[in-house]
């Protein structure tokens, strides 16, 4: 089955959240839509999924509708498996967590390069400065060739590192992430503290990697669902997973110690006792409780979900048993659902 997918976002003064969540949620409902919306005062932000794709264009159409943005960009990819198990609106202070909710974005475009424009830029001019805004462990995985690394944990440490760098406020700089939304109040952040020749990636490396595929971007782009990453044509990552114990991507394999399956762990779990040779928290429990003591590797609840929807009524597991008095178990829907026992 191919899922269709799209990430998008709208910065709009919303009032009213609680309602306009009872309106995303029963729309997703209808159309069988599944992902994470963000909502805010100041907007949407959001990556949508369906094995529809007739049913994901219908949904993009009401979102148009709904917010009145025609001009919304939607960055679309597809995948084998289901990048989403549920659909999830969240109400939040900010749709891209900066640290300066009070920044709306104007209208229009504020020093967007388009990718072809990007890609200009840094063959032309060696001398301009680009810099990734995203998170440690997405640059890790890929980015921008030449581009330097913050290596923040968050965002609002991102404009103390570029005062520190003693960046010239003349000098040219390139600023990217994901799908564009955080250099949106990022280089608000920016002119107001005097910086007046950034520029800002249109649409993220997501849209220039629908544009521009192995051109200036190097290895693969962290993407926040099951997917873990994409590569240089959107396809879902071959070589990372999520690392079992911490989240992080990763792609060092280890058997497991204690039942043998087979993981992907990231590199500093890789060098942890009892973390390097297991391959989920409870293996890695239990393995330091028992050392040598083999065991049954326990399933996740996506996984449930995986095997009930690959095999249907022919599943042979319907139920996980997480501890003595709870189960994880299949529902009429295909949905895993964490149920107290006696």
């Amino acid at each position: 089955m191919k899922y269709s997918i799209s990430a998008f976002f709208y910065f709009t003064r919303l009032t009213n959240l609680e309602s306009i969540k009872s309106e995303l949620e029963q729309k997703a409902k209808e159309l069988n839509i599944k992902g994470l919306m963000i909502l805010g005062a100041e907007g949407i932000n959001s990556t949508s999924s369906s094995s529809s794709k007739e049913n994901l264009e219908t949904f993009k159409s009401w979102i148009r509708e709904r917010f009145q943005c025609p001009d919304i960009m939607f960055k679309d990819s597809y995948s084998d498996h289901p990048p989403f198990r549920r659909y999830k609106v969240k109400i939040r202070d900010e749709i891209v967590t900066t640290g300066i909710p009070e920044m709306m974005p104007p209208r229009g475009k504020n020093y967007h390069l388009s990718p072809d424009e990007w890609s200009r830029v840094m063959k032309e001019d060696p001398d301009a400065v680009v810099i990734d805004t995203r998170n440690w462990y997405e640059y890790q995985i890929g980015t921008f060739k030449g581009a330097l690394n913050p290596n923040i944990e968050k965002f609002t440490e991102f404009p103390e590192y570029i005062e520190k760098q003693g960046i010239t406020k003349e000098k040219k700089m390139l600023i990217f992430c994901t799908g564009g939304i955080r250099c949106e109040k990022g280089i608000l952040e920016l002119q107001n503290r005097g910086y007046n020749n950034v520029y800002q990636l249109e649409g993220g490396i997501l849209n220039y990697l629908e544009q521009k595929p192995n051109d200036q971007f190097e290895g693969e782009c962290f993407v926040f669902d099951h997917r873990v990453a994409v590569d240089q044509n959107l396809q879902p990552s071959k070589r990372y997973n999520l690392c079992p114990h911490c989240g992080q991507p990763g792609d060092i394999p280890v058997t497991c110690g204690r039942c043998d399956f087979n993981e992907k762990i990231c590199t500093d779990c890789s060098k942890a006792e009892f973390k390097k040779e297991t391959c989920s928290k409870n293996c890695a429990h239990q393995w330091q409780l028992n050392p040598g003591r083999k065991g049954n590797r326990q399933l996740l609840p996506f996984e449930l979900e995986n095997m009930g929807a690959e095999l249907g009524a022919e599943s042979p597991v319907k139920e996980i048993r997480v501890t003595k008095k709870k189960v994880v178990r299949l529902n009429e829907k295909g949905e895993a659902e964490t149920l107290t026992v006696k």
